[in-house]
């Protein structure tokens, strides 16, 4: 036999002189063979280390048991904890997860989702890219809709689809952020905001202004910075913060990279934290414990939207012909530390 190709089904049956369609019941374990042929066949497969073609097995199956995840980075805790959610509930159901990362990039999240299709995937879940909102083009997720393959959105969604989604209430979370640094005394509060159009930034950027607003504290626009949810992205507008006439005396950063990296600057300028400026981040990524001081942050429950967004997976696909799609929100939790404790 030549060792430099695959054993197939047909080189075992030339060994034990049947037909392939007796082997391939062997392997299956099928009660129809005899239990001694059974086990002789699977000893020798195991032996020559013959594979199944799993890809061959799916076409007749029609079966797959792919499933797409599409995300904008994997850089972050949030995004590894939903996918580890996502893993944890649909991998023992015998589904394997396809990893695509778009990098807020509209034409890559495009190609991904069609790859996806082109390979009969039996569900996709998205988290919408940065570049998709900016493009307000959305025919690539019409397409995954009309081929009848669930699309579940997991943490950004697009609001005018019909199909169902797991997303974090961050709106809460930031009023409850800001709302914290107002109790403790906290007057000029200034905001490290993420990319302009996401969701997410939109949603804790609304709950730090109504916070505000709610206080009948003033929203001042020169202490309300974009940044791009990375840690170097807070540099420059820390440095510009706290080098105003009029600095702020806290800052709400937009995610926990963001926060750690308005720390680095506020320590640099020999400030102290909490006493010269309140420090509170976004996301409760696992280092946000240990920094020094350690970090206020609100908790995402990211694992618990990849359980979530697999119940609704397998909901659709147990659907009856009436299936209603469903949005689950979840809370999202304060989590006070030392950054903000200021006595």
């Amino acid at each position: 036999m030549n060792s430099s190709r695959p054993v197939t089904i047909k080189d075992i049956a030339r060994r034990f002189r049947c037909s392939p369609s007796t082997v391939s019941r062997a392997l299956n374990d099928h009660p129809a063979i005899n239990e001694d042929t059974r086990k002789n066949i699977q000893e020798y497969a195991k032996e020559v280390g013959y594979q199944r073609n799993e890809v061959s097995l799916s076409l007749l199956n029609k079966k797959t048991a792919s499933l797409g995840v599409v995300v904008p980075t994997i850089s972050n805790y949030y995004e590894t904890a939903v996918i580890e959610g996502l893993h944890t509930a649909l991998q023992p159901l015998g589904y394997t997860l396809n990893i695509c990362v778009t990098n807020e990039n509209y034409l890559l999240e495009k190609e991904y989702l069609s790859k996806l299709l082109s390979n009969r995937t039996e569900g996709i879940f998205l988290s919408v890219s940065q570049e998709t909102y900016d493009s307000g083009y959305y025919e690539h997720l019409e397409s995954v809709i009309q081929r009848k393959t669930p699309l579940i959105f997991i943490d950004r969604e697009y609001e005018d689809f019909e199909t169902s989604r797991a997303t974090v209430d961050d709106y809460h979370g930031a009023f409850a952020a800001v709302e914290h640094l107002i109790n403790i005394g906290y007057k000029e509060i200034a905001h490290l905001k993420g990319p302009n159009g996401l969701t997410v930034s939109e949603q804790r950027f609304k709950g730090y202004v109504d916070c505000l607003k709610k206080y009948d504290m003033p929203v001042r626009d020169e202490l309300i910075i974009n940044t791009n949810f990375k840690v170097e992205s807070a540099i420059v507008p820390t440095k510009r913060l706290l080098e105003m006439a009029s600095p702020p005396d806290a800052i709400f950063g937009a995610n926990d990279q963001v926060a750690i990296g308005a720390m680095r600057v506020v320590k640099d300028k020999n400030l102290k934290i909490p006493q010269d400026v309140g420090l509170i981040g976004f996301d409760n990524s696992p280092i946000s414990a240990y920094t020094f001081p350690s970090l206020t942050t609100v908790s995402r429950p990211g694992r618990k939207i990849g359980m979530e967004a697999s119940r609704l997976f397998m909901n659709q696909i147990n659907g009856s012909e009436d299936f209603l799609h469903e949005s689950i929100v979840l809370p999202s939790e304060l989590v006070i530390r030392e950054s903000s404790l200021r006595i």
